[in-house]
């Protein structure tokens, strides 16, 4: 449903504008060829978006990828997990912290990759991603349990 109203919302806009600029034009060229531009524009990120949202998210003991493959990031470069309402996440979502910083990358309204933060969230199911937050805490806590149990005698 999330996924239906975005890109509703996309097309709709990407409408309104293209039929402002070919039906009732502003009387300067130029705005009218911004009108056009960004209607365009809104097309092609309602594309990727389609895209995008047709791609679930998989978490393994790998990491997280989506089902190109396409590597997110890996379970041993996942620093930490901020879910909480002030933290800076896309709607519905949490964002990792990587020890390593990695290539921009976005994939509309599913997740996107800054340096080292990747948000995911967005049109996906609030359920879902809170219950991927909730595996990838238990795998962090596995994952430290581990390195300091390891260490001694």
């Amino acid at each position: 449903m999330r996924r239906a109203v975005g890109l509703g919302a996309m097309l709709m806009l990407a409408g309104l504008m293209l039929s402002v600029a070919l039906f009732r034009p502003p009387a300067d060229p130029l705005w009218r060829g911004f009108l056009l531009a960004l209607g365009a524009g809104v097309l092609v990120l309602g594309e990727a978006m389609r895209r995008a949202t047709g791609r679930p998210l998989r978490l393994t003991r790998e990491g997280l990828f989506d089902s190109d493959g396409r590597e997110l990031a890996r379970i041993d470069e996942i620093a930490g997990i901020d879910r909480g309402m002030f933290a800076l996440k896309p709607s519905n979502g949490f964002t990792l912290r990587l020890n390593v910083p990695k290539p921009r990358a976005w994939a509309p309204g599913v997740w996107w990759r800054i340096g080292r933060r990747i948000g995911v969230g967005g049109v996906t199911s609030a359920a879902q991603a809170k219950a991927m937050a909730e595996i990838l805490t238990l795998v962090m806590a596995e994952r430290r349990e581990a390195g300091e149990g390891g260490g001694g005698a």
